[in-house]
């Protein structure tokens, strides 16, 4: 077995060699993005799901999509770094050079490039970071307030009007939005409802995690009405089975059934595991066809990487109350689990924990599915627990 010839590619984000089971959820970019281009009416997209079920590789997927398709795209991903404003503002900037060079610096196109500019004023980035460029005054009183959801429906406006005005449309992909704050959330909805108000051509297309939808209804209760909020989770053993046994055949090689259906049964079908075993599992058979014994011979690689590279750089950055609160949750099993079991797990009160557990949802490590219930966002999160904290126990 060629190891250079590995079709398999591990890595967050990185493309698989075959997209398989999201059909349904690559039908409904198809037609958001067709209808939005024919001026018709449709809702944004909200993708939800664990870590490592592959929204990223369908963001990027549907980034090309957009681009086929001759949107102008806007591709970033929140973090606590830096604000909404400062992350949209580049992207704005060239999206909105673009459309002036196509339409001539038609009078929308010149609009765009000025409320573009107030908008920058406003969030003072500074001077040398970003220049708007061109001999364009800012338009006083558009997008300048320093409010963000008062100038942010006014920006997305002026550079939706100009792309209407050139016969282009606009789509702006996030990924991990949920780190976007409350206030961010919000002006970002606000804005898309003026668009879908106005029938503009821009549509959203964000990616995050399980406790997206709770978010964007907390902020707004007529978010529902906006955007779509197809559920990303773990393949079906059908499609998880062909996630493997077709880049395989197509490079060549064979893998017999019985190693097929014990790789599906370790990876639960989550996408980025099923990379990372077929990765390993070709890099170590000797022969074509791929065995169960060379499946269980891998056994041991697999989980000391994804220890290292997926599970522990998260661990890591947790408090010690943080990972005794996780452990206590990976005590109990995979999930969901009552907020109570774990304080009583812990010997603790429901209150003495909940700054613990606020921090654990910031970080993006666990998520509340319904009330008064915790799980974990990293799939198999709760194994991994117990083999590097193989002994639990409660501190004073």
């Amino acid at each position: 077995m060629d190891k250079i010839s590995n079709p398999f590619s591990p890595g967050a984000g990185s493309p698989p060699p075959a997209l398989v089971g999201r059909d349904e959820i690559m039908e409904q970019a198809r037609v958001l993005l067709g209808r939005i281009r024919a001026k018709r009416p449709e809702k944004s997209l909200l993708l939800t799901g664990l870590r490592g079920v592959g929204k990223t590789v369908l963001l990027n997927h549907m980034e090309r999509m957009a681009q086929a398709e001759e949107y102008h795209t806007i591709l970033l991903e929140a973090h606590d770094g830096k604000p909404l404003g400062e992350l949209l503002a580049p992207s704005l900037r060239q999206v909105m050079f673009e459309l002036a060079r196509q339409a001539g610096a038609g009078n929308k196109a010149r609009r765009g490039l000025a409320v573009l500019k107030s908008f920058i004023g406003a969030i003072r980035i500074r001077v040398g970071e970003l220049e708007i460029g061109l001999d364009i005054e800012p338009e006083q009183g558009s997008a300048d307030s320093g409010d963000l959801e008062v100038d942010l429906p006014v920006l997305f406006c002026a550079v939706a009007e100009a792309a209407e005005e050139n016969g282009a449309a606009v789509a702006i992909l996030i990924d991990e939005i949920q780190y976007l704050s409350s206030a961010e959330l919000s002006a970002l909805i606000m804005a898309m409802h003026k668009m879908q108000q106005r029938q503009l051509p821009m549509v959203l297309i964000g990616a995050g995690l399980p406790i997206l939808p709770g978010l964007a209804g907390d902020s707004k209760s007529y978010a529902e009405r906006l955007f779509n909020f197809p559920d990303v989770g773990p393949l079906h053993d059908a499609d998880a089975a062909m996630a493997i046994q077709g880049p395989v055949e197509e490079a060549g090689e064979q893998i017999k059934p019985a190693a097929l259906k014990e790789i599906v049964r370790l990876t639960q079908g989550y996408p980025y595991f099923l990379q990372e075993w077929g990765y390993q599992v070709w890099n170590h058979a000797k022969q074509s066809p791929i065995t169960p014994q060379d499946v269980r011979q891998t056994s041991e690689v697999v989980s000391k990487r994804l220890d290292q590279n997926f599970f522990r750089v998260r661990f890591d950055r947790l408090t010690p109350k943080e990972k005794q609160y996780l452990r206590a949750m990976a005590e109990l099993g995979p999930g969901p689990h009552r907020s109570g079991d774990i304080a009583e797990k812990l010997g603790r009160s429901l209150s003495h924990l909940g700054q613990v557990r606020a921090g654990l949802v910031k970080k993006g490590m666990v998520y509340s599915p319904a009330y008064g219930e915790i799980a974990f966002t990293v799939p198999l999160f709760d194994a991994f627990l117990r083999r590097v904290v193989p002994d639990f126990e409660v501190k004073p």
